[in-house]
Parts: C-alpha cells; sequence; structure tokens
C-alpha cells in the first residue's frame, strides 16, 4: 500500500499538472477557488491534503470535474 506521504506527493503533482495545462498561475487558481495562494503551493509539494469540498472548489475553478482531478 502506498504511504500517505506519497499519495500526498502524487495529487500535489497532478493538481501542478492539470493547472498548468490550464495556463494558470497559483495565484490565478487560489482567486478561483477562493483559497490561498500558499496553500495551493503546499498541496502541489505534497505537503497538505485537501479536503473533498477544497478538491470540488479547485477542480471547479479548473473547470474539471472532481473525479478527473483525483485520477492520478
Amino acid at each position: 500500500m502506498e504511504s500517505s506521504k506519497a499519495v500526498l506527493k502524487r495529487f500535489g503533482a497532478n493538481l501542478r499538472k492539470e493547472r498548468l495545462k490550464r495556463d494558470l498561475s497559483q495565484e490565478a487558481l487560489a482567486s478561483r477557488a477562493k483559497i490561498s495562494r500558499n496553500f495551493i503551493g503546499m498541496v502541489e509539494r505534497g505537503e497538505r491534503n485537501m479536503t473533498i469540498t477544497k478538491v470540488d472548489s479547485v477542480a471547479q475553478a479548473m473547470g474539471m470535474n472532481r473525479w478527473d482531478l483525483m485520477r492520478f
């Protein structure tokens, strides 16, 4: 079974990939999702975990389904 830290790092890498694919800065995504830019950076580095409600907000801010964001 994959460790929690490894899962966070993989999710963060996927979030970054999807954000960059949409040509969004961390600041722009944070503003759209109504969360802090610092939090986005910490999630992308695998340092913080996101609640499902924040995953949903971030996915909507990028115009995607939350399940697609969690597919990594």
